[in-house]
């Protein structure tokens, strides 16, 4: 069954791509070997992270018909934050991207959560490299701003997009000891509003001159800004091929399959159950005994 999805999938069969994300993504028998035998390409990942409302979804609508002009085949994973309590999530991305369901150059998937702290699909990087083996220019991430979902994410991207709104301008202080110092590319999007030439001035003072970084306005509904998006894009993955930086994302990806590893076999469910059948008030000793 493997054998046959791989060659399918190296052949461009998205029905086998997809049937394949699921296979992973649940576990199912033999994925694990599958995964050692892959031939993963340097497909490079573009995050795209942001709060609700910024406009992350019509940015990357925008920015996927960049790549269609350019001829470039593109797969966009959508990850949607669960509810703690039920795991349940909306998956409602590709709803708003309905022009490309019958383009064979775009591959849309929509990922939960399932409870994952960091705000990324726990199968995150095993989904990412299944994606690489199949012939795709560009794999871009978007998801939520949640909190560390932001960090997580520039773990795992080659260039990561944080999408900001003007109305955030005096609220930018509380971001920079996480978010502010690992976005390579800052978009002010909707800067059609008040506000937004402060947003970018802030955002200016935060990232202290840094050459590598650049700030660019954008209003997605309207296409403007659009193309320098793209371009600034392209620019922070040609640099990333020349610096160090390269080597910390395998790294944090090696960290986080390292940790993944080391708790498989811990359920959360089973974790809940003991909690509240026992009345567990002290998580130190419980922890310690588990």
């Amino acid at each position: 069954m493997w054998t046959n999805l791989s060659e399918n999938i190296k052949a461009g069969d998205i029905k086998a791509l997809a049937r394949c994300i699921s296979f992973v993504e649940n576990e199912v028998e033999g994925y694990s070997n599958f995964l050692q035998n892959l031939s993963i390409k340097n497909t490079p990942i573009i995050g795209i992270t942001g709060p609700p409302g910024a406009g992350k979804s019509t940015l990357t609508n925008e920015l996927i018909a960049h790549f269609i002009e350019k001829n470039k085949k593109v797969a966009l994973l959508c990850v949607d934050p669960a509810s703690p309590f039920n795991l349940g999530s909306l998956l409602g991305d590709r709803v708003r991207m309905s022009s490309w369901y019958n383009n064979n150059k775009v591959y849309i998937r929509s990922l939960s959560t399932r409870g994952s702290l960091g705000g990324l699909n726990p199968k995150i990087i095993e989904i990412i490299d299944v994606i690489k083996s199949a012939d795709f220019d560009f794999i871009i991430i978007e998801t939520v701003g949640v909190g560390q979902s932001e960090i997580e994410i520039a773990g795992i991207a080659d260039t990561t997009v944080l999408v900001l709104v003007p109305e955030g301008g005096d609220d930018i202080q509380m971001m920079k000891a996480g978010i502010m110092e690992i976005a390579n590319i800052y978009v002010v999007n909707k800067s059609d509003r008040p506000m937004a030439s402060k947003m970018i001035k802030n955002l200016h003072t935060m990232i202290n001159n840094n050459t590598n970084t650049q700030i660019i306005s954008t209003i997605a509904t309207k296409k403007i800004g659009i193309d320098i998006l793209y371009n600034a894009i392209l620019n922070s993955i040609n640099h990333l091929k020349t610096s160090d930086r390269k080597y910390h994302l395998l790294t944090e990806k090696a960290f986080m399959l390292i940790q993944q590893k080391k708790m498989k076999g811990i359920s959360k469910e089973s974790i809940f159950q003991k909690i509240k059948q026992e009345n567990i008030t002290n998580l130190y000793n419980f922890i310690s005994n588990y």
